[in-house]
C-alpha cells in the first residue's frame, strides 16, 4: 500500500508540474520513479505519461510555440538519441544512476541561482537539442538543458512551456521506440502507465488552473525550488539510503 500511494503521489504531482510549467514530469517523476522500479521501468513509464500529457496539452498552446526552434531542437536530437541509448546500456549500477540525476539537477539549480545568461545562436541551438536527446534516451529527462536555455535567454513562461511541450512531442516518442528496441520492456511498465492515466487527467486540469494563476517571478521561484529538493533528496537517498 505504501508503494501505490507514493506512485499515485509521484505521478498526480509531476503531471500537475508538467501542466503549469511544461517540464516538470520528467525532473519530479524519473527521480522518485526510481524508488519503486528499476532504471528502464522508471524510464519507460515516464516517457510513456509524459508524451500523453504533451499530446493532450500541444494543440491548445500551439500558437506560443516557437516553431523554428523547436526544428532545430528537433535536429539536434537527432544526433543525441544514440549517444543517451549508448549512455544507458553501459551503466548497470542502479546507485550510480541516481548519483548522476541528481548531481545534474542540483548543478543546473545552481546555474540558474547564479543568473546564468547566454545569447541564442543557431549552433546553441542544435547543441540543446542534442544534449536534450541524449538525456532523453539515458535517463529519461530531456528537461534540464532546455529550461537552463530559456531562462539563460530570458524565453517567457508561455513560450518556454508550449515550445517543450511541442519538442517533447518528437523525443519522448522517438526515445520510447528506442528504448523498447534495445532493452525490451515489461508488464509492469504498461499497467503501470495505464493506471496512472487518471491521475495524469486530474492533474493536467489542475496544473492548467495553476498556469494561468503563476506570474514570471513566482513561475521562477518555483523552478528553482522543484530542481533543488528533487536533486538533494535523491542524492541523500542514493548515499545514505
Amino acid at each position: 500500500m505504501t508503494d501505490v500511494f507514493i506512485f499515485i503521489s509521484i505521478i498526480f504531482i509531476a503531471s500537475i508540474l508538467q501542466t503549469s510549467t511544461g517540464f516538470g514530469f520528467s525532473i519530479m517523476a524519473t527521480p522518485f520513479l526510481l524508488l519503486l522500479f528499476q532504471p528502464d521501468e522508471a524510464i519507460q513509464i515516464n516517457l510513456i505519461l509524459s508524451l500523453l500529457i504533451s499530446l493532450a496539452l500541444v494543440w491548445k498552446i500551439r500558437t506560443f510555440i516557437d516553431i523554428h526552434l523547436m526544428r532545430k531542437f528537433i535536429t539536434g536530437s537527432l544526433a543525441g538519441v544514440p549517444v543517451g541509448i549508448f549512455i544507458f546500456m553501459t551503466i548497470d549500477d542502479l546507485t550510480t544512476f541516481k548519483i548522476v540525476v541528481s548531481v545534474l539537477l542540483l548543478a543546473l539549480t545552481v546555474l540558474l541561482l547564479l543568473k546564468f545568461r547566454i545569447k541564442r545562436t543557431p549552433f546553441r541551438d542544435y547543441l540543446i537539442g542534442g544534449i536534450s536527446g541524449m538525456l532523453t534516451t539515458s535517463i529519461g529527462m530531456p528537461g534540464p538543458p532546455l529550461l537552463l536555455y530559456f531562462t539563460g535567454t530570458g524565453t517567457k513562461k508561455e513560450v518556454l512551456r508550449a515550445t517543450t511541450l511541442a519538442f517533447y512531442l518528437f523525443i519522448y516518442l522517438i526515445s520510447l521506440m528506442t528504448q523498447l528496441m534495445f532493452s525490451g520492456t515489461t508488464r509492469e511498465v504498461w499497467e503501470s502507465s495505464l493506471y496512472a492515466i487518471p491521475l495524469v487527467a486530474l492533474g493536467l486540469l489542475l496544473g492548467q488552473i495553476l498556469f494561468n494563476w503563476i506570474n514570471q517571478q513566482i513561475f521562477t521561484i518555483f523552478t528553482y525550488v522543484l530542481l533543488s529538493f528533487t536533486g538533494i533528496y535523491l542524492l541523500i537517498e542514493s548515499i545514505f539510503f
